[in-house]
């Protein structure tokens, strides 16, 4: 089975200043990883890499088989930032145009069919968000805002989904929902690269753990990560893992 990323020995930096360095990781596709590190480690920089909206410096990177800066089929990626749920109060388009702006990639310079209107019902259905489906997309709250924004890529029929801590300013509910949700996403094939500051989340739910800062200290499966010193290592402290009831 081809990964669905394949970083080798990549470095990038911010003028002097090393963001990563010397980063090596595969992503199998269906996995659900969890990319986690202190404030400024890196880890977005090397999401961002994953993708392909940056270049490295040194080492190469591959998606779904591709060397990234050469992959054309942009609606297999879901990205979800959190800048993009903040940015997402002043979009003036309903939730269900939102979503349908999913469909464009795979429809090309054609006309949307009753086929594509039809995925993108069932992309809104699926994230739970059908009576929202009128809503302007300011008048939601930022976890109905992730969720439209992830039917969005659904509708796209992405196979990979990066999300940026995508439950910052969402209510403790909301966000154990929304984690059900990625859960379900993931038990359907769709592999996920999830940045999240609540290591317990990320332990609870991934099933394998990047912990970097800056370098990589750890690539592997959650209970190894667990009995690993990676965190205190990576965050310069001793730490402790809490795992939240659900």
């Amino acid at each position: 089975m081809t990964a669905a990323v394949d970083v080798r020995n990549v470095s990038f930096a911010y003028g002097e200043t090393p963001v990563v360095k010397d980063v090596s990781l595969t992503i199998e596709e269906g996995e659900f990883l969890g990319l986690i590190g202190p404030n400024g480690s890196g880890k977005t920089t090397l999401l961002h890499l994953m993708l392909g909206l940056l270049e490295p410096e040194r080492g190469s990177i591959d998606l779904f088989g591709e060397p990234v800066d050469e992959f054309t089929d942009g609606h297999r990626i879901g990205y979800v930032s959190q800048q993009s749920t903040n940015r997402g109060g002043s979009m003036p388009v309903t939730v269900y145009e939102c979503v349908t702006m999913g469909r464009f990639a795979q429809a090309g310079h054609s006309r949307l069919t009753g086929e594509d209107y039809a995925i993108v019902d069932d992309a809104i259905e699926t994230v739970g968000i059908t009576d929202l489906a009128d809503r302007r997309i300011n008048q939601l709250s930022g976890g109905q805002r992730q969720r439209a924004f992830i039917a969005r890529a659904l509708a796209s029929e992405a196979d990979l989904l990066a999300l940026d801590e995508p439950t910052v300013g969402v209510d403790a509910e909301s966000r154990d929902a929304f984690y059900q949700l990625l859960d379900s996403l993931n038990e359907s094939g769709i592999t996920i690269i999830l940045i999240e500051h609540d290591i317990g989340v990320v332990t609870d739910r991934a099933s394998r753990i990047a912990c970097i800062n800056t370098e990589l200290f750890h690539h592997g499966d959650t209970e190894s990560f667990v009995e690993s010193d990676a965190l205190a290592e990576a965050y310069g402290a001793t730490g402790t893992v809490v795992h939240h009831d659900h």
